[in-house]
């Protein structure tokens, strides 16, 4: 993807993220439209995000078509037949949206051959851009006076006595608590929670070690942070501890995974034994 293609990434980012923005501060146009029939919930900012990025990527790449959380059935039929497309939530963290925490994100993930080659999650709070390109590396950028600036991301070595833990609050289930238990015999261990797909920036910035997830959540909560995380040097896999294959099942609900920053570390191996 060309510098010019990237940037016009960013400011379609940016604009969809005044979408939701205009929305979260407005408290009229903040609450909840509806719930979908996975129960998750739904609002006039999902909306507005989505319409603003299926436009802006349609016009970037005309030849790819777009697999979006709030694509309807009919959009999306024929996707079986893809091989790369957009994978996009246009509002990942609708939850943390509606509860004003902050922790929301746009997450746009380019998928070739049912792998991510390129992941963007974007924060709208604060204008910021995590970007992995596999192969090519990742970068945070912050957007100031009109410009980008570019920061080089990079995981970090797994320590060898602390270690960060990345979950959700919401997330409580027994595969993470034996997960946990496990890695509190190894290392000491802290939790860092956070909402939406900030847990794979956590973890391509060196902020986290480890993230597994055994709840729900669908592709589009993932790949565009596997993309990132892949990029800056780490890993997401399964529970079978092989990569995560997109648009390749009927359905499109993301399976159990592990993310790691240090994916060299031995000791994921005896991790995945444990919570198989």
């Amino acid at each position: 993807m060309s510098r010019k293609e990237i940037g016009s990434l960013l400011d379609l980012c940016h604009r969809a993220s005044d979408s939701i923005l205009q929305c979260y501060y407005d408290e009229a146009r903040s609450g909840l439209l509806s719930s979908k029939e996975d129960q998750t919930p739904l609002t006039k900012a999902d909306l507005a995000s989505h319409e603003i990025l299926s436009e802006g990527l349609h016009a970037l790449r005309p030849e790819l078509p777009l697999l979006s959380e709030e694509c309807d059935s009919s959009e999306i039929a024929d996707r079986h037949h893809w091989d790369t497309f957009w994978m996009v939530d246009p509002l990942d963290g609708t939850r943390e949206f509606l509860e004003r925490t902050g922790e929301f994100t746009i997450n746009i993930a380019l998928i070739e051959s049912q792998r991510p080659t390129l992941g963007l999650i974007y924060e709208p709070l604060f204008q910021r851009a995590s970007l992995g390109i596999v192969g090519e590396g990742a970068w945070q950028l912050q957007l100031e006076s009109n410009d980008w600036r570019a920061e080089q991301l990079s995981v970090r070595k797994l320590p060898a006595d602390d270690m960060v833990l990345l979950a959700s609050k919401r997330h409580k289930n027994p595969r993470l608590e034996s997960c946990i238990a496990y890695l509190s015999n190894t290392h000491a261990l802290s939790r860092k929670n956070s909402g939406s797909a900030l847990k794979f920036c956590d973890l391509a910035t060196g902020r986290g070690d480890c993230y597994p997830r055994f709840s729900l959540c669908s592709e589009w909560d993932v790949a565009a942070g596997d993309a990132l995380v892949s990029a800056a040097g780490g890993a997401v896999f399964g529970m079978d501890g092989a990569p995560l294959l997109y648009n390749a099942r009927d359905s499109l609900l993301s399976p159990n995974f592990i993310a790691v920053g240090d994916a060299s570390a031995p000791l994921w191996d005896g991790l995945l034994e444990c919570v198989r």
